[in-house]
């Protein structure tokens, strides 16, 4: 039987009021995913936390070394969680996520994070590509605002734009409440 685990993407201080690049709601993706931690760490199940460090030329957040890049406090790792680093939106390119998934056998994963058009997105494709059952708690999510050209996407638009996208051959979508106040889910 595949075993679950809850990954956090990216819910760092620099995506909050304070930080240097604020999204769309992020106080509320932040205590939604608060809420499917709990649930994880009461049933004692794996949580992995995805911590981007910037190392890109001209980067403007989630700098080494600033409180920014910390994960939001809200969320902090216990220490029997894990921390993965990354510096691409990808949470597999080039880190051990992969390693530490399959030495738990791991083959469901629920996801919360930020950002939904880059991160979230890169890591839910690239996590179904690998052949894992992804569930994204939609609500424990969070974006910002778009420009394509002259034209500009709301933020909520490219939030559900790219949740539609995701839903159904990547992963089912679904809320913080559902999940966690589901009589039939399997965790």
């Amino acid at each position: 039987m595949k075993k679950i685990a809850l990954l956090l993407i990216d819910i760092q201080n620099d995506y909050f009021a304070e930080g240097l690049n604020p999204l769309f709601k992020s106080e509320e993706a932040v205590r939604n995913a608060q809420l499917v931690l709990n649930i994880f760490r009461i049933k004692g199940l794996p949580v992995f936390h995805i911590q981007h460090i910037s190392t890109r030329a001209g980067s403007s957040f989630f700098l080494p070394g600033t409180t920014g890049a910390e994960i939001h406090p809200l969320l902090t790792p216990l220490p029997s969680e894990t921390l993965i680093i990354k510096h691409y939106p990808n949470s597999f390119r080039e880190t051990h996520l992969m390693v530490e998934l399959q030495e738990k056998s791991i083959g469901n994963l629920i996801i919360c994070g930020m950002m939904t058009h880059m991160c979230v997105d890169a890591t839910v494709r690239a996590a179904r590509d690998f052949g894992f059952n992804c569930t994204v708690i939609g609500d424990a999510c969070a974006t910002k605002e778009l420009q394509f050209k002259s034209k500009i996407i709301n933020a909520e638009s490219v939030h559900y734009s790219f949740l539609a996208a995701l839903r159904g051959f990547y992963a089912d979508i679904t809320t913080a409440n559902e999940f966690c106040f589901s009589s039939d889910n399997n965790h």
